[in-house]
C-alpha cells in the first residue's frame, strides 16, 4: 500500500532530482516545471494528475500507474517504463524518445502526433488508443493489443506489426511503406480494399 497520498496538491518550479517515488500516491494534483531527472518509482500512483514542462529524463519507473493524466510539453528522454499503466493519459508536444518501454497497460492513451519513431513497443496493450498522425517509422510493435486503435495518418514506414491484435482498426488511412506484417494483417488490409481473399487454387 502506498505510504504517502497527496491528493490536489500543486507543485511549481521544484528540484526532485533523483527522487525516489516508490510507493507513493498522487491524486488530482498538479506538476509545473518540476525537475525529475533520475527519480524512480516502484509502484507509485499518479491519478488524474497533469505535468507541464516537467522533466522526466533518464528516470526508470516500475509498476508505476500514471492514470488518466496529462503531460504537456514533459520530456521523457531516455526515461525507462517497465510494465507501467498509462491508460487514458494524454500526451502533447512530449519528447518521447529514446524512451525503453517494457510492456505495459497503455489503453485508451492519446499520443496524437506524437514522434515515436524507433521505439520499441513489443507486447503493450495499446486498446482503443488514438494513435493519429503518429510517427511510427521503424517503431517494434510486435504482440501489441491495438485493436479498436485510431491510426488514421500515421506513418509506418518500415514498422514491425507482425503479431499485433488490429481488430476493428482501419489502416486505409494509415501510411504503409515496408512496414512488416503477417498474414491475418495482409488479408484484413486486402480485404480493407476491396479484394476477395480466395485461398483455392
Amino acid at each position: 500500500m502506498p505510504y504517502l497520498r497527496l491528493e490536489g496538491e500543486s507543485f511549481s518550479d521544484e528540484d526532485w532530482y533523483g527522487r525516489d517515488l516508490s510507493g507513493e500516491s498522487f491524486a488530482n494534483c498538479s506538476f509545473v516545471d518540476v525537475d525529475l531527472t533520475e527519480s524512480r518509482s516502484h509502484g507509485a500512483i499518479f491519478e488524474g494528475c497533469s505535468f507541464s514542462l516537467c522533466r522526466f529524463n533518464v528516470s526508470c519507473h516500475v509498476g508505476t500507474a500514471f492514470v488518466g493524466c496529462e503531460f504537456r510539453r514533459v520530456n521523457l528522454f531516455g526515461a525507462s517504463l517497465d510494465g507501467c499503466k498509462l491508460a487514458g493519459s494524454t500526451f502533447i508536444e512530449c519528447v518521447l524518445r529514446p524512451l525503453t518501454v517494457s510492456g505495459g497497460q497503455w489503453s485508451g492513451v492519446t499520443l496524437r502526433g506524437a514522434d515515436l519513431s524507433g521505439l520499441d513497443l513489443t507486447g503493450v496493450n495499446l486498446k482503443d488508443a488514438d494513435l493519429s498522425e503518429t510517427d511510427l517509422s521503424g517503431a517494434v510493435l510486435r504482440s501489441c493489443d491495438m485493436s479498436l486503435a485510431t491510426l488514421r495518418g500515421a506513418r509506418l514506414h518500415q514498422a514491425d506489426l507482425r503479431g499485433a491484435a488490429l481488430g476493428g482498426v482501419d489502416l486505409v488511412n494509415a501510411a504503409l511503406s515496408e512496414t512488416r506484417i503477417d498474414l491475418q494483417t495482409a488479408i484484413q488490409l486486402a480485404e480493407a480494399h476491396g479484394a476477395v481473399v480466395d485461398f483455392e487454387i
